[in-house]
């Protein structure tokens, strides 16, 4: 089969497209014929070794993960002994390791059925960004009907399903992004935008339930006052942290988590968890047409090192695709 692989740390350049072996299922793995997978900046910290730290982790020297790609949606082709839930020929969508490839492996308890109303391109857009805006405001965030809840980077992959997720809880929903995206967010249902490049929503006289940062571009303390008493303050991103430093793009996370017990506020970092019943709970709200993923852009599996190259430029709307033919 065909993949996007990496052999050694560094900017996109290094994904090369070679022929290798179509992975074996484990006994719990199902054998995915992919057909879209979506990229996240997961991959390309994984792709550059950053911070380097992490290196300790997948691989000191070389990767030990040689096909990037978690976001998957496809066709069952095989699968394990142990398997019970899926049968050749099932449409599904969760998460994997290796996805930019023609065929993937992943555990039966990180996938569910694809709706049949959804198509391949939105089911694969789903799994990190998705999860993360439904965790993170349901959750963490507590948000219910009547809350303000704000996003900071509400055009982004996680940031465009935070605004729907949010309305959907019945949020009043403000959306922080540039000039050119202020209507895409309003017609995604925010309430309220502000354009960041004219406005510092940090000085605002309003007041929210949540903010949910996926930017960590202003200072904690800057944040907390637009709280309310009782307000949340969720990142879940670092797009604006600088790369450089030992601890690179997580910075922001650490400083937070230092931070929280002396801000008097409930201030927290957060990442995902793959939830079989989250998952299908998203794919039923995309099914419904409660939540349209945004994608942005949508390339081909020979396109992989241009897909990451034009995400780590950081103006994406929405997600950015692999879309895979198969022959």
């Amino acid at each position: 089969m065909k993949a996007a692989v990496y052999t050694g740390y560094g900017p996109p350049d290094v994904i090369q497209i070679q022929d290798v072996e179509t992975p074996v299922p484990k006994d719990d793995e199902v054998l995915i014929k992919v057909r879209a997978a979506s990229v996240n900046p997961l991959d390309y910290h994984l792709m550059r070794g950053v911070p380097r730290f992490s290196r300790l982790f997948f691989g000191l020297r070389r990767p030990k993960v040689k096909i990037p790609g978690r976001d998957v949606a496809g066709e069952v082709e095989a699968v394990g002994d142990k398997v019970t839930q899926f049968k050749t020929r099932d449409e599904v969508f969760g998460a994997c390791i290796g996805a930019f490839a023609e065929y993937a492996c992943a555990p039966e308890s990180k996938l569910v059925f694809k709706p049949p109303k959804v198509t391949f391109e939105q089911a694969a857009s789903s799994p990190i960004a998705g999860l993360t805006a439904l965790q993170a405001s349901r959750d963490k965030g507590q948000v219910k009907s009547g809350h303000n809840v704000l996003i900071n980077g509400a055009a982004g992959g996680v940031g465009t399903f935070a605004v729907q997720v949010g309305k959907w809880l019945g949020a009043d929903v403000t959306g922080v992004c540039s000039t050119r995206n202020l209507e895409m967010v309003r017609a995604l249902g925010a309430d309220d935008v502000i354009d960041y490049t004219r406005e510092d929503f940090t000085k605002s006289d309003k007041r929210y339930d949540l903010l949910f940062d996926l930017i960590a571009n202003h200072p904690p303390a800057a944040c907390r006052r637009v709280l309310k008493p009782r307000g949340k303050y969720i990142v879940a991103g670092a797009v604006g942290a600088p790369d450089g430093g030992l601890l690179g793009p997580f910075a922001p996370f650490l400083k937070v988590a230092v931070l929280q017990p002396f801000m008097g506020k409930k201030f927290q970092v957060f990442g995902a968890k793959l939830d079989k019943r989250d998952l299908d709970q998203i794919g039923e709200l995309i099914d419904q047409g409660r939540i349209r993923p945004v994608i942005d852009r949508s390339y081909s599996l020979s396109d992989v090192s241009e897909a990451i190259r034009y995400l780590l430029q950081g103006h994406a709307r929405g997600k950015v695709l692999i879309s895979i033919e198969q022959t």
